[in-house]
């Protein structure tokens, strides 16, 4: 071997890491993760809807066609490129309502009807990592497809707000709704108009980014965070004063479930999403505990969407909720995750007995127990200091002793004064109960 060569296999080699913006989550917080979306999926099957799943790589022209050219997500944020075997142009989703159409078009899935669907995955967007807003991101999402009602976007709404306050956040103090109607097209149209001219009075105002939106998407101007436009802002033509009677009967049949259901919300004529594909009601929960990243859903009705991908023309509404964000939202205030507690540690002093030993453990999990052996031989002050950091309700221990009588010793862990009792080995369906309602 050459000197060279022993140097190469010296070489110290420098460890891998993520992605930057793309997080790993690991336990004990993965637990949270799990909690949340237990407790979502959950509120979700009790309005009827399934479980929907797409790929994470789409054409990249679905996302241009779907979710608009002029977009900051499609400009600026999205993870484009080509594949490299056949030269396709592929994206990674930056979100999932143009990937739920485009499934349901290519399927045919409406064909018997409308569709009730939800779905939790990975996104993707190149935007300056922070908190609560990273490169890598996860939403839970609903599409109703098929439904023109109001009912049905009201139907969503309250499954929104349900599902916020399900999580232990209180309507007024951590959350609360906005409102808008944007109309139809024509009714876009003649408001557009009205408000490019409304810019173009005000043009020395607005910044280069302003500008450059004043004639592809002037609604998204009006979104503006900067101190300095919110009078001009304000002073905008609304588009609410452009509906005419089929939209505002809309709106108002939205507003009248909500008013007799008690979900309070304000209308906020400013609020146009950041997608160019919705129609008529469009809808955000926001909090003030969050600093900047106030929005924690939001979402609304996208009609045109499906026949713009190239189906045959349906309505549609749904919402998108970022759980990083709304996780951080929880931590906030205060909500504490349920996570699920271990029921058992398994101590075994000797490998003697471990075939016995694991019969009576896989006997404890079919009757529903969670149990954890020790792993290896260790002393039992090591084995009993790895359970109590477990967080296990007890300790079983299977001492050599107990073994040769088919016993084995239950130790409660987190009960002050708490007995060790014996119990059968052969006989773990009579007392494994006594594990599970600890």
């Amino acid at each position: 071997m050459t000197a060279v060569d022993d140097k190469k296999m010296t070489a110290k080699v420098e460890p891998l890491r993520a992605v930057k913006g793309m997080n790993d989550i690991l336990p004990p917080e993965s637990a949270r993760w799990e909690w949340l979306e237990e407790k979502m999926r959950s509120v979700l099957q009790r309005y009827g809807y399934q479980n929907v799943r797409t790929p994470i790589v789409e054409p990249t022209a679905l996302f241009v066609r779907g979710i608009g050219e002029v977009t900051d997500i499609v400009e600026k944020e999205m993870y484009a490129f080509e594949d490299r075997m056949n030269g396709d142009q592929l994206a990674l989703r930056p979100e999932m309502t143009a990937g739920v159409v485009r499934a349901m078009t290519e399927h045919s899935f409406l064909r018997d009807g409308g569709k009730r669907l939800y779905y939790f995955g990975a996104m993707f967007r190149h935007e300056r990592p922070q908190k609560g807003r990273y490169r890598q991101f996860h939403q839970m999402g609903v599409e109703a497809l098929g439904f023109a009602g109001p009912d049905v976007d009201a139907e969503v709404i309250l499954m929104g707000s349900r599902l916020l306050r399900e999580l232990g956040l209180v309507d007024g103090e951590h959350f609360s709704l906005e409102l808008n109607c944007l109309g139809e097209a024509a009714e876009r149209s003649a408001h557009r108009a009205a408000l490019i001219a409304h810019l173009e009075r005000h043009k020395e105002l607005l910044d280069e980014e302003g500008q450059r939106r004043m004639y592809s998407n002037p609604l998204r101007v009006l979104d503006t965070k900067n101190p300095a436009l919110q009078e001009m802002a304000n002073a905008a033509p609304k588009l609410l004063d452009f509906l005419g009677e089929a939209s505002l009967a809309h709106f108002n049949g939205v507003r009248a479930i909500l008013d007799a259901a008690g979900i309070a919300y304000r209308i906020n004529p400013r609020l146009v999403r950041g997608l160019d594909y919705y129609n008529l009601t469009v809808f955000e929960w926001v909090t003030d505990k969050l600093g900047s990243q106030g929005t924690v859903c939001g979402g609304g009705r996208y009609d045109g969407l499906i026949e713009q991908l190239g189906g045959k023309a349906a309505p549609a509404v749904g919402f998108g909720m970022g759980l990083e964000r709304m996780l951080l939202l929880l931590e906030e205030v205060g909500v504490v995750a349920e996570v699920p507690t271990l029921h058992a540690y398994a101590i075994v002093p000797s490998s003697l007995g471990l075939p016995q030993v694991m019969v009576a453990l896989e006997a404890l999990r079919g009757a529903g127990v969670s149990v954890q052996l020790h792993p290896g031989q260790s002393s039992m002050k090591s084995q009993f200091k790895k359970a109590d950091a477990s967080g296990a309700t007890y300790a079983l221990i299977f001492g050599e002793d107990e073994l040769a009588q088919g016993l084995v010793a239950l130790k409660p862990l987190r009960r002050e004064g708490g007995e060790q009792v014996m119990r059968s080995i052969s006989c773990v369906a009579d007392w494994a109960s006594e594990l599970l309602n600890a």
